[in-house]
């Protein structure tokens, strides 16, 4: 389980097989999932952590595993993904996070999210990073203000049909180091054009 990115109370290390069951607990949590299409089966997130192994193995960073420092438990993801749908800011670098609703409201994404930030930033890996999410879904808008990030605007979700309750997105940015760098890897482009056809 190398460790990646440490803060005061988090480690954001690789994934390793134990994380899939609880994983696959939070993504068949309502609460957890309410401002998603549906709750995961558990064959959906063993595809899902699939997914997030292949996209570290093709771009060199994903959706770092989160585990309680104090004592060891994984308590969900946070992290970066590349994103290729059809809108104007497409294709991206999206910074997302996902923790177990019982480590809600104590801080833990946005000190996960702003380190990660950090680590992008201090490896020049990215100009700038995205974040969206639909515009009910207040909690993990106000995520995105604390880490600094800057409001684009709406726009209407591809992969959702119209009329759906979450078509409408928000959408903010943050600029890192100009010096900074968009990973432009023919395997990482690939892996994520093939996610994009599969959702």
């Amino acid at each position: 389980m190398p460790k990646i990115i440490e803060t005061d109370r988090l480690i954001l290390r690789t994934w390793t097989d134990d994380d899939l069951k609880p994983f696959a607990d939070i993504n068949q949590s309502e609460a957890v999932m309410e401002f998603f299409p549906s709750t995961l089966s558990y064959a959906e997130s063993e595809n899902f952590y699939k997914r997030i192994i292949d996209e570290f193995d093709s771009c060199g960073f994903g959706l770092y595993a989160v585990e309680l420092k104090k004592t060891g438990e994984f308590i969900g993801y946070t992290g970066f993904h590349r994103f290729n749908f059809n809108a104007y800011f497409s294709p991206g670098i999206e910074i997302g996070w996902r923790l177990d609703s019982r480590y809600w409201n104590q801080g833990y994404a946005t000190e996960a999210a702003k380190a990660c930030l950090e680590y992008a930033a201090s490896k020049n890996l990215f100009s700038r990073v995205y974040s969206f999410t639909a515009t009910c879904n207040h909690r993990s808008e106000r995520v995105m203000q604390k880490i600094g990030m800057v409001y684009e605007g709406l726009f209407q979700h591809p992969a959702l049909p119209s009329g759906h309750r979450l078509k409408e997105h928000v959408l903010y940015s943050i600029p890192l180091s100009p010096e900074s760098k968009e990973i432009r890897a023919s395997g990482c482009v690939d892996y994520c054009q093939q996610q994009e056809r599969e959702s």
